[in-house]
């Protein structure tokens, strides 16, 4: 994998519109798929309008933007296929067959994709180009769906959303080395984020209403942290200071300091709302989140968090893509840059 900028940062590539030249030139998009309209909304966020309506495939799931930034991915997960979108002029292309896309990531040296067959109860290592299957990893729990890496790309913690587990998987065997449930009845964890510094993993878990806090080297046991109702989507600012979480069940964002690993801010949206995935502006200075259950998508302002944007979309609106976003590659999901 690429070596990391600062060994005290993993986003140390994420500062404020530090575009590669692979992206550059790519127009500012938010990518939104909608899970029960079968399409993905484009909006502008100059205008904060839709400016485009894409039909894809079933019940699309999230926006991936690949490994080398030049594609994004459309998971559309009950279709059993991918449909890519050149992000340098919004059309698609040819829709590639991959059965149960749930989630998609990419292994950091580039070489792979990692599909999160959710309902396969599968861990799908496919070419990450090609998106031909590589190696196939069954997996004891169920609902494989969000994960992230370690610093130097060894190993990836998954979480298991319909069983209340995490996974370990070791990223060049291709193997789950861990496993371990929550200490929480009925938990259901989501997005899954490892600090700046590298040392300590979040959880998000919609049940629990709060994030697990993780040692990821020594895969203990975690604690919990509350945040809110239905904790979901996790977003690192572009400073690397903060953590944004996404409440689902009572619409709000936590803001925690990940130096302090201290909760200091709440975010209250206007007339409610179900916040859920996401991604942070180029310059940093908007959040934007789909809102899962209201059809419709938030624009939140990171200096003080109040709403500058409620934008209808289509139903069940989820994991949306910011793009292009600051970075030197992807690691999948709505956009893990490093």
């Amino acid at each position: 994998m690429p070596p990391l900028l600062d060994p005290n940062d993993l986003y140390a590539a994420d500062r404020p519109n530090a575009l590669s030249p692979v992206v550059k030139d790519f127009p500012s998009r938010v990518y939104v798929p909608n899970t029960e309209s079968d399409t993905v909304s484009v909006i502008d966020p100059a205008t904060y309008k839709v400016i485009e309506t894409i039909p894809v495939g079933e019940q699309p799931q999230h926006v991936v933007p690949s490994w080398d930034m030049k594609t994004l991915w459309v998971n559309n997960d009950r279709g059993h296929t991918l449909t890519p979108i050149d992000p340098a002029t919004g059309k698609k292309g040819k829709t590639v067959d991959v059965h149960d896309p749930y989630n998609l990531y990419f292994t950091p040296d580039g070489k792979y994709a990692v599909v999160m067959a959710s309902m396969d109860r599968e861990l799908v290592f496919r070419d990450a180009h090609t998106m031909k299957r590589m190696k196939t990893e069954h997996v004891n729990c169920l609902g494989v769906n969000h994960a992230d890496f370690s610093p130097d790309g060894r190993y990836f913690i998954v979480s298991c959303e319909f069983s209340g587990e995490l996974l370990k998987v070791d990223t060049a065997r291709m193997k789950v080395i861990g496993q371990q449930k929550l200490p929480f009845d009925g938990a259901m964890p989501q997005d899954v984020k490892i600090s700046s510094d590298g040392r300590t993993w979040y959880v998000a878990d919609m049940m629990a209403d709060g994030v697990w806090v993780l040692d990821g080297d020594k895969f203990t046991e975690p604690w919990l942290m509350p945040t809110g109702k239905g904790a979901h989507g996790l977003y690192v600012s572009r400073d690397s200071k903060s953590l944004y979480i996404s409440n689902r069940g009572e619409g709000s964002i936590s803001v925690l300091d990940l130096l302090s690993r201290k909760l200091v801010k709440k975010w209250e949206l206007p007339d409610g709302g179900s916040p859920d995935m996401g991604g942070v502006s180029a310059d940093g200075k908007v959040l934007w989140l789909s809102g899962r259950y209201n059809s419709e998508v938030y624009a939140i302002d990171t200096t003080d968090g109040h709403q500058i944007a409620r934008i209808k979309v289509g139903d069940g609106p989820h994991g949306l893509a910011v793009y292009p976003q600051p970075g030197r590659y992807s690691l999948g999901h709505t956009g893990i840059f490093r």
